[in-house]
């Protein structure tokens, strides 16, 4: 089991579930399709919602200090996120709708590679740290440490192991140049060497950095955000999976900074079953967990952690593998060319692709 999921909550928790699947994929096809509602969920709404955070920083020693924000989501990685994920937003509009001499440049192509790049780079950071905190109280073993959201985290060398994973993830983007706009009023912007073998590498690794790392919160983002660009990507975005997973994260996050207690402290609250008596991690009504829990290493099951560690480890390895041997095979980079023409997603892809934007290599 990956997941304490039982008892007379557990409808509550699969609702839940169900409410942010469907909702990820409403909002991010409601982003996609105009520009008016691009520009709303990825300019407008973060302008707002940064005006907000800044306020109650501000206060956060009066009026603000009992804001859920402010308790529960004020760590460098929350804010980190949700900005990254936003910038690339804005960046993957201008590059579908070729807004000025930016949109159409060769260069800017390059610019999901970057933008994801260093999404992943903050999560790897954020492994790290948890690694060396964890294993710093109980050594290889792991142990507990408490984050500054005021969560019972317990990390230890799966960190290192997925933090490595995260690292091949991002060597296995191929085709860096190969951005197009979709032709369908440029609704898209299209990666088509990016197939389902990355997808696949890049949701273990991301699924087990949620688990390890955001355990309140991985029943959502670790599944049901995870999921909700996969599932665009395979039923009717194909080619689009990143600009969907860009969109999904960054709403994500806002609602995520804002609302935090939906995942903290409510009957929608999911938690992972590292935390071997649950009972003792109940989380208190600003969201909490008791910072003064003395914990050993009974009261963790961290099994599932290291076994989807070993599996984002593998995945990835098989992955970069492949690109190596098609890279060989075709003579190319396959950075600065596209590897994977010819395969099935890729044709896919390209068929939704505007004619004046191919550049096929």
């Amino acid at each position: 089991m990956l997941f304490h999921i039982y008892g007379d909550l557990s409808v509550w928790q699969l609702i839940g579930w169900c409410l942010v699947f469907v909702g990820l994929v409403v909002a991010n096809e409601i982003a996609r399709r105009s520009k008016a509602g691009g520009i709303f969920c990825f300019v407008v709404l973060p302008l707002a919602l940064t005006v907000y955070f800044v306020v109650v920083n501000i206060g956060a020693k009066t009026f603000a200090a009992d804001n859920p924000t402010v308790v529960q989501m004020n760590g460098w990685f929350h804010y980190a996120k949700l900005y990254a994920a936003t910038i690339g937003c804005v960046g993957f509009m201008i590059l579908k709708y070729q807004w000025g001499s930016l949109g159409k440049s060769h260069w800017f192509k390059m610019y999901p590679f970057v933008i994801v790049g260093i999404n992943i780079l903050i999560a790897v950071a954020s492994d790290f740290e948890s690694a060396i905190k964890g294993m710093t109280v109980g050594g290889m073993a792991g142990g507990w440490w408490y984050s500054s959201e005021g969560v019972w985290l317990y990390g230890g060398w799966w960190n290192i192991l997925n933090g490595v994973a995260g690292l091949i993830n991002i060597m296995c983007m191929t085709g860096w140049f190969g951005i197009y706009s979709s032709k369908n009023k440029q609704q898209d912007m299209l990666w088509p060497d990016m197939t389902w073998e990355f997808i696949i590498a890049y949701d273990v690794w991301n699924f087990e950095y949620t688990y390890c790392n955001l355990p309140l919160h991985t029943w959502y983002c670790g599944v049901a955000l995870l999921l909700a660009p996969t599932f665009a990507n395979a039923f009717w975005n194909k080619g689009g999976w990143i600009q969907n997973r860009a969109n999904t994260l960054a709403l994500w996050c806002m609602f995520a900074q804002v609302f935090p207690s939906f995942q903290n402290h409510s009957k929608f609250t999911t938690l992972p079953t590292v935390y071997a008596n649950p009972e003792i991690f109940a989380t208190g009504a600003d969201g909490r967990m008791d910072p003064n829990l003395v914990l050993t290493a009974a009261d963790a099951n961290p099994t599932a952690q290291g076994v989807v560690a070993i599996l984002a480890i593998v995945v990835n390895v098989l992955v970069i593998t492949h690109i190596i041997k098609r890279a060989k095979e075709q003579k190319k980079n396959p950075y600065t060319n596209e590897i994977f023409v010819g395969t099935k997603d890729y044709k896919l892809a390209m068929e939704r692709a505007a004619a004046a934007n191919i550049e096929v290599a």
